[in-house]
């Protein structure tokens, strides 16, 4: 049996972050996603306000999380964020099994936060790419990316 030590490695320095903005459309939203080194992968804490407070088909909003393989917040008019890549798919396995697919954001009055473990990636592999938050939910069958809408919003992944 783990010993219970994730909430101690919270309590420390991440080993990697991504400053979080909305495009233009979305400028109101903000946020700071943490990656630690954990037993067993990586501990990934989100932190994010300014979320929409309607998305998609549920009462409650939830966006699409995922890591995407470019590694710039830039894009064009009609999608600001393109140069943020498709998500990263190192093994080239199907949606949702993409090394970059993460759990959903559930907003909560335009705030939402969430801490989860996942071995799916290590914190050398990610440093550069980037973090996108999609409008909707990503419904976890659609290929290639879950059909989670427009991108709202993106951060690049830094070494502290």
């Amino acid at each position: 049996m783990k010993k219970c030590t994730y909430l101690n490695i919270l309590r420390g320095e991440p080993c990697a972050y991504a400053d979080i903005a909305g495009s233009e459309k979305y400028s109101k939203i903000k946020g700071k996603i943490r990656f630690y080194e954990a037993d067993g992968g990586v501990l990934v804490a989100a932190e994010v306000c300014g979320l929409p407070e309607h998305s998609g088909k549920f009462s409650c909003p939830v966006f699409g999380f995922h890591i995407h393989s470019g590694s710039c917040c830039c894009g064009t008019a009609e999608d600001p964020f393109a140069d943020a890549g498709s998500h990263y798919n190192p093994m080239k396995t199907p949606h949702p099994y993409h090394s970059g697919d993460m759990p959903p954001l559930f907003g909560n009055c335009g705030y939402a936060f969430m801490v989860f473990l996942t071995c799916r990636f290590s914190i050398h592999e990610i440093i550069g790419r980037t973090v996108i938050i999609h409008s909707m939910a990503d419904d976890f069958t659609t290929q290639p990316s879950g059909n989670s809408g427009e991108k709202i919003a993106c951060g690049v992944i830094r070494s502290c």
